[in-house]
């Protein structure tokens, strides 16, 4: 059993899928063919906001959307301390300084309350002018936009919502990709919406700065020709292939494989001993699970219970096992492990497991026995 299986999904989907590439194939229009503004009219209308852009990656998807804040040198940008490196390294191309925050121990994403601490203090300390929140939607949750968007109007700063982990979740009627000022997701193949490369996209109301993001992606392009730069960009595209395999993919996501990936979650979280604590959705949320991730109350059996499941050909990984403060690359910031209790917490006891839309009922058992046997 594999983290995520792509080829049992592909398999699935294969006439569409092949049909579907086979029409790229044919018309030879390898770049900003018909199928990259379909997909990005069926994106925007699915999330339910005015404008989708498609990128060449999640993490041009954040740089784009930071230079259309206006964020650079000088400004804090505050992300969750416990995420991928992209988030915060968004922040830095940009030269602005990524301000790291503690999560939630059961949700796993970003605490308010130590956002507001954060807040406090880069203002306390004036070398860096707050600017932007960046909540993360981690395994498929979305964030806790309701008081982060307190947050934000409080103290006057711009929301980026890094949803390349929860597009398909929701909050109410609300989806991900709809929250903060500017949205960004990424389509790598192991994400809940993924493409067979690499690609992002970046979602917004606002118009002005929509025109603005598809200039950046396409090297600073005008409207009057492709040969025109009113500015310098990037070359930031997803290419007529991906695009029409997302186009295959969005649809089978809506009309099946989000309600499967809840279904395998909750054969996992009634199956699995008190030993181990199953991830928590609160009231009025949806999660797309783009992992499965429980944590392991015994840190100390987290190995042994790895090297068990591999011997039954079960995949199982330690998600981010070095959080953002730890990282080499932000060692000048001199933060502490004191800093992150929480965080430091989490990354002693995660583990996850296999998830996708095409695991049965008896291969879950099969991993919740392993794991009950283990009596951690």
């Amino acid at each position: 059993m594999q983290i995520r299986d792509l080829k049992a999904q592909y398999m699935r989907l294969k006439p569409e899928m092949d049909a579907a590439i086979a029409s790229v194939i044919d018309s030879t229009q390898f770049i900003r063919g018909e199928q990259n503004d379909r997909l990005e009219e069926k994106l925007a209308d699915y999330v339910g906001v005015k404008h989708c852009i498609a990128c060449a990656n999640g993490t041009d998807a954040l740089e784009v959307a930071l230079k259309a804040m206006g964020v650079g040198a000088g400004d804090a940008a505050f992300v969750p301390d416990y995420t991928f490196l992209s988030t915060a390294e968004a922040v830095s191309t940009n030269g602005a300084t990524p301000v790291f925050v503690d999560v939630y121990y059961d949700t796993f994403n970003m605490s308010v309350e130590s956002l507001e601490t954060a807040i406090e203090k880069t203002l306390r300390e004036g070398k860096l002018c707050p600017k932007v929140i960046i909540p993360v939607g981690l395994f498929g949750l979305p964030a806790d936009h309701v008081r982060l968007n307190e947050v934000a109007k409080k103290y006057d700063l711009f929301i980026l919502e890094d949803a390349a982990q929860s597009v398909g979740g929701t909050i109410g009627n609300q989806k991900a990709c709809s929250f903060g000022d500017i949205a960004t997701t990424s389509f790598f193949p192991a994400k809940p919406l993924g493409c067979y490369g690499d690609g992002g996209a970046i979602f917004t109301d606002n118009d002005e700065w929509a025109d603005y993001m598809r200039s950046i992606c396409l090297h600073g392009k005008g409207n009057k020709s492709k040969f025109e730069s009113i500015r310098t960009g990037r070359n930031s595209r997803l290419d007529t292939l991906q695009a029409a395999i997302l186009e295959v993919k969005l649809k089978a996501f809506i009309d099946f494989e989000l309600e499967a990936v809840n279904q395998v979650a909750r054969w996992y979280a009634d199956n699995l001993n008190k030993c181990y604590e199953c991830p928590v959705i609160p009231e009025g949320y949806y999660s797309s699970f783009a992992q499965y991730t429980i944590k392991i109350k015994d840190f100390g059996k987290r190995e042994e219970i790895m090297k068990k499941l591999a011997e039954k050909g079960i995949s199982s990984v330690i998600w981010s096992p070095v959080p953002l403060h730890r990282q080499v690359a932000y060692q000048d910031l001199m933060y502490q492990d004191e800093d992150f209790p929480v965080t430091e917490k989490i990354v002693k006891s995660v583990l996850g497991l296999p998830m996708g839309a095409d695991i049965k009922e008896s291969e879950v058992l099969m991993v919740t026995d392993i794991l009950n046997s283990m009596k951690s």
